[in-house]
């Protein structure tokens, strides 16, 4: 059944791609971006759609809409760009975490939470499971984002209890693909990147710290189940990929699948910085059937012939 759905966020890198399988499942779509690390470009495709829309807006001010089901994933995602202005990243996940479960609970619609790995900060309990309380800097150069997405989650339970609003929270584990932002200073994409123009390869530390890569096909596939899931199930659930790699492993990779000769250089370990990321799925395999299906190496061609395309297209 045709549903109106609200995407926020939805011109970034995962929100253009939940936006564009919501049409093709027959969805009318809200789009809603302030365009801070959104872009057109990702979107583009999707302008002329009948049962598109893009709503210009920032979540941190409230919104009258009439809509079935939100999906809230409106938040800058990489250090880069949540450190940019840390007020206003804190505002956007935790005002527009009240915004948007305020909306669901005056339309009755069912909301997800778009929550993160990094609310489990520099983790002491490895693989991470969902029972995990974390281990985060509360007044770190990255607390702005992890405890945000903290304050958002406590709020989503809290409108679940106190006011029945059917939530859903899913901790999005460390996510790469076409359309990510070039200059999120994310490491898939700034390998690639400095790969393709036979830069250095960057890597901060030893490059033994781990993490775990998803592909972002698998990773809206885990959303879209999640939303349809009975309301009994709330989560939180992890959704991200078990196979954990060093980024020494990863920067290898990259530099094979270019041909690059870039050479990989070590610079100094960020602040806060996880040793060690790589999450427990089996709440998503077992209440979601989902499990990831792209292996790494596949998910990296397709991301580096987007940003060969990209390149070209800007040279």
């Amino acid at each position: 059944m045709s549903q109106t759905i609200l995407v926020t966020g939805g011109s970034g890198f995962l929100g253009s791609h939940l936006c564009e399988r919501l049409l093709n499942m027959n969805h009318e779509v809200i789009c809603l971006d302030n365009f801070f690390t959104g872009d057109k470009r990702n979107i583009r495709a999707l302008m002329g759609h009948p049962r598109f829309e893009l709503l210009r807006h920032d979540v941190t001010f409230p919104v009258y809409l009439e809509v079935d089901q939100i999906y809230n994933l409106a938040c800058p995602a990489s250090p880069v760009h949540y450190q940019f202005d840390p007020v206003q990243t804190t505002k956007t996940s935790v005002h527009g975490a009240i915004n948007m479960l305020g909306l669901a609970k005056r339309v009755k619609a069912r909301i997800l939470q778009a929550s993160t790995s990094e609310i489990y900060g520099d983790p002491e309990v490895h693989p991470q499971t969902e029972s995990y309380w974390g281990n985060v800097n509360p007044i770190g150069p990255r607390s702005c984002y992890d405890e945000g997405k903290r304050c958002a989650e406590t709020l989503f339970f809290d409108y679940w209890k106190q006011h029945r609003v059917p939530i859903k929270v899913v901790r999005i584990f460390n996510t790469y693909g076409p359309r990510m932002h070039p200059d999120d200073g994310r490491v898939v994409s700034n390998f690639i990147l400095q790969a393709l123009r036979g830069e250095n390869i960057t890597l901060y530390g030893d490059g033994q710290q781990t993490r775990s890569f998803c592909f972002v096909d698998d990773l809206i596939d885990g959303l879209i189940r999640m939303m349809a899931t009975d309301e009994t199930v709330t989560g939180p659930i992890n959704l991200g990929n078990p196979a954990e790699f060093t980024i020494l492993e990863l920067a290898e990779m990259i530099i094979r699948l270019t041909g690059s000769h870039s050479k990989i250089v070590h610079c100094q370990l960020p602040r806060d910085d996880p040793r060690r990321r790589r999450p427990d799925i089996s709440q998503a395999k077992e209440i979601l059937n989902w499990e990831p299906e792209i292996a790494l190496e596949t998910g990296l061609q397709r991301t580096i012939a987007y940003f060969r395309e990209l390149k070209q297209t800007s040279d």
